[in-house]
This record gives structure tokens, C-alpha cells and sequence, in this order.
């Protein structure tokens, strides 16, 4: 597939409303480490019917660590305790035919059993079951992961960041890697596109302290070899997920 025409713009704010949910929940105290990728790396682990989504020629792939709080279903009220969770994605971005911009999901690391198999079985998203943990300490958050199953045992992170200044006016870039108002899956039937929408990002500049990982070349691309092209934090948004759209659907 070739990248199409037409391709939506980038916004800081969702294109449109989600006013029947199929999953509401919070994303809270997200850190996105994002390194450059050669798009011919990227192509062969994104779902037939997209291509790496590119900005000046360069595609990324993302590490975002974050904590999911109160997961709930259609309209009812989030859960406190199996929809609370930390999570750590690794996620590379992408386009589909009609033009649509969104993220694929290389591994979705989770520390709830009951949430990654019903993100396996319901959703075929490549949720894994680890021991994790978030924890604040004075100016900094640090984000750990060991993944248990399904594996590979031995995938792992460490990241330590120190938040700071607001961003007042996110670069192209920026607002690239985090303004992504859907993703992309493949399901039995093809590839599909799942929308979200949530308040605009609050972004924070952030040093990023350290950063032990072998996830992305657990996710099947190779082991960076040097600093992120990026790292920002923030607090968090709320966050309504629609119902999948069908290729040729929108």
C-alpha cells in the first residue's frame, strides 16, 4: 500500500465527538520516550491495509508509560480496582486508506490479569501481563516493568523522569507523536480503526533521568542506539474510546 491522499491533518484537539462510548477511562501521569525509526523498519509490523504514518520523512516509535485509572464500560462508572492500573505501551504510528492518522500497538504491558485477557480476547490487542509499578518521589516518577506472560519473560523497562515546564506551544512534532485520535488493529475481517477523544494534552518538558528497556526490540524493531528524539510528561486527560470503524467505514 502506498502512503494515500487526502491524509487527515494533524489537530491538537479530537476531530469529533464520541457521544456513545464503548470504554471510558482516565490516563494519568504519562511519560512518551519517543526515538526515530526508518519507516522501512516500521512497515512489516503494522496491519495490511495501513503504512507508517511519517513527519519529514521520519516515522518513531513511542514508549509511553502512564497509569489507567477507572476503566468502565459504555456509560457506567469506571472500576476502582480492576480498571486501575499502570500500563506501558510500545506504539508506532500509522496511516490507513481513507487517510486516517492513529497508533499500532506493538505491546500493550499491563500488571491486571482480568484487563489483558479480556484486551486479548475481545479487542485481539497484544496485551501482556507484568509486574509493574509508578511511583512519585519528590520531583520525579519513576515507571518499572518485568513482564510475566505471555512473553517474552525477560522483556523489561525502567524509565525515571523529572517533569518540569509546561509546554506552552507544542512543535509540530510534538503535537505529531501525542495528538492521535485513534488506532489501528487487525481483526479477523481486516484492519480497523478504533477512535478516541479527550481534552487536549497538557505537556510538560521533561529530563528524562534514566532509561533501561529492551521492549522495542522485544516489539520487533531494532534496540535504539541513541538518545530519544523526545521526551514529555503529562498529568493526564479523560479519555472516551468508540466503537471499531470497518475498513472503508468512517
Amino acid at each position: 500500500m502506498q502512503r494515500p491522499t487526502g491524509v487527515t491533518p494533524v489537530t491538537p484537539d479530537a476531530p469529533d465527538p464520541i457521544d456513545r462510548p464503548l470504554l471510558t477511562q482516565w490516563w494519568l501521569d504519562l511519560c512518551f520516550v519517543h526515538w526515530a525509526v526508518d519507516p522501512d523498519d516500521a512497515a512489516p509490523l503494522l496491519p495490511r491495509g495501513t503504512v507508517p504514518d511519517t513527519h519529514a520523512g521520519v516515522t518513531y516509535v513511542g514508549l509511553v508509560a502512564f497509569r489507567m485509572h477507572r476503566v468502565g464500560w459504555f456509560r457506567l462508572p469506571g472500576l476502582p480496582y480492576l480498571g486501575s492500573f499502570p500500563e506501558t505501551n510500545i506504539r508506532l504510528y500509522s496511516l490507513d486508506e481513507q487517510g486516517r492518522r492513529g497508533v499500532v500497538f506493538r505491546s500493550m504491558d499491563a500488571s491486571r490479569l482480568l484487563p489483558v485477557a479480556m484486551g486479548r480476547a475481545a479487542f485481539r490487542l497484544p496485551y501482556l501481563w507484568s509486574r509493574m509499578r509508578v511511583r512519585a518521589a519528590g520531583d520525579t516518577v519513576t515507571y518499572t516493568s518485568s513482564r510475566r506472560l505471555p512473553g517474552p519473560r525477560g522483556a523489561y523497562s525502567r524509565i525515571a523522569v523529572r517533569p518540569g515546564e509546561r509546554v506552552a506551544e507544542p512543535t509540530e512534532l510534538e503535537h505529531f507523536l501525542t495528538a492521535r485520535w485513534g488506532m489501528h488493529n487487525a481483526f479477523p475481517g481486516g484492519v480497523a480503526y478504533l477512535p478516541n477523544h479527550h481534552p487536549r494534552w497538557s505537556l510538560h518538558r521533561a529530563e528524562l533521568l534514566a532509561c533501561e528497556e529492551n521492549l522495542v526490540q522485544a516489539a520487533g524493531l531494532p534496540a535504539p542506539s541513541g538518545p530519544p528524539a523526545s521526551v514529555l510528561w503529562s498529568p493526564g486527560v479523560p479519555v472516551r474510546l468508540g466503537r471499531p470503524a470497518a475498513r472503508g467505514e468512517r
